[in-house]
């Protein structure tokens, strides 16, 4: 999450270097798991709940579901211009999709734009690196962190941090458009960062630093036992995982492939599924793409109202998306 103020920046740095914070919890998960777009039953016999919230987000389609039909086909309308990016007038798969994503990440575009302003001192609309540097570190670095008791260990953190925003800036200038910087923040959220995240995970876990994780590296990171404690069942169920499903080639040890497939795995894709779906239930010529208009005569799959089945007006002011 992002931090605002100088000190609480520093805690963002912390956060970004797992191996220097405190002790592992009992069990970590580092598997980037595939966010589910509803926790609804996908079920378009029933409702379209799942299809409101996948294509709206889950806040927005509450906000939707207190619209009257008129003001939700409005409000479509409006968010089928922003979908077709290259304005062709059609909405592709690709759009859609992108769309779909869009939306399920909202939370994290809208903490980048809410806090914004701390990193972006001269208020250009990007952030050198100099800039996420000075409001991170600068109170410390200026000193050479004299006053901190691991040196070492925030000069690491400082290292870490330009590595990953020189990865994240894609054009190489060292200074970060909000998607970059919003990269920067969530790496394992965008495929041109999955290598860092990998590289990262394997120097907080690579304790003898051989480039490889052992199992016994890939157990201490998930558990610290107390000094007699007798370890817990799931601590043996993971090192069968290990065995199992993690050493592919069975040579004893995590190699970077290996480690990129257990922590970022080839999850079924929900935005693609979903994007298929409403394309295949409003694609009337059967094109394989969609008009404004074939989206809003299947206006209710999208984005719906429940403001009819109230019997009262509701009057009410609602943010554009």
């Amino acid at each position: 999450m992002l931090r605002g103020q100088a000190g609480l920046g520093l805690a963002l740095a912390l956060g970004l270097c797992l191996a220097l914070a405190k002790p592992p919890p009992e069990k970590r998960d580092r598997v980037h798991h595939a966010q589910e777009l509803s926790d609804h039953p996908h079920d378009d016999r029933q409702d379209f709940q799942y299809d409101h919230e996948a294509f709206l987000g889950k806040e927005q389609a509450k906000t939707f579901d207190q619209l009257t039909p008129e003001e939700s086909r409005e409000r479509l309308g409006k968010i089928v211009e922003r979908i077709d990016r290259d304005g062709d007038g059609f909405v592709t798969h690709a759009e859609l999709k992108e769309w779909i994503k869009h939306t399920q990440n909202r939370y994290i575009y809208e903490n980048v734009d809410k806090n914004w302003k701390d990193y972006d001192g001269d208020g250009d609309g990007r952030i050198a690196w100099a800039e996420f540097k000075n409001a991170t570190y600068g109170y410390y670095e200026g000193e050479e962190f004299g006053d901190l008791e691991d040196k070492h260990s925030y000069r690491k953190m400082l290292a870490r941090d330009e590595r990953r925003f020189k990865v994240a800036d894609r054009d190489g200038d060292m200074i970060a458009t909000r998607e970059e910087f919003t990269a920067f923040l969530h790496p394992e959220e965008f495929d041109y960062m999955k290598d860092i995240v990998v590289t990262e995970t394997i120097e907080d876990i690579d304790k003898d630093g051989d480039g490889y994780v052992q199992v016994d590296e890939y157990i201490g990171d998930m558990y610290s036992p107390e000094r007699g404690e007798p370890e817990p069942d799931w601590v043996q169920t993971e090192r069968q995982q290990f065995l199992d499903f993690r050493d592919l080639n069975r040579d004893g040890r995590l190699d970077r492939a290996e480690i990129s497939h257990w922590i970022l795995p080839q999850d079924y894709d929900h935005p693609q599924v979903e994007a298929t779906h409403l394309i295949y239930e409003s694609d009337k010529d059967k094109d394989e793409r969609l008009t404004k208009q074939e989206i809003l005569d299947n206006w209710n799959m999208f984005v719906g109202s429940q403001a009819t089945n109230y019997g009262e007006d509701l009057t009410r002011k609602h943010d554009e998306l």
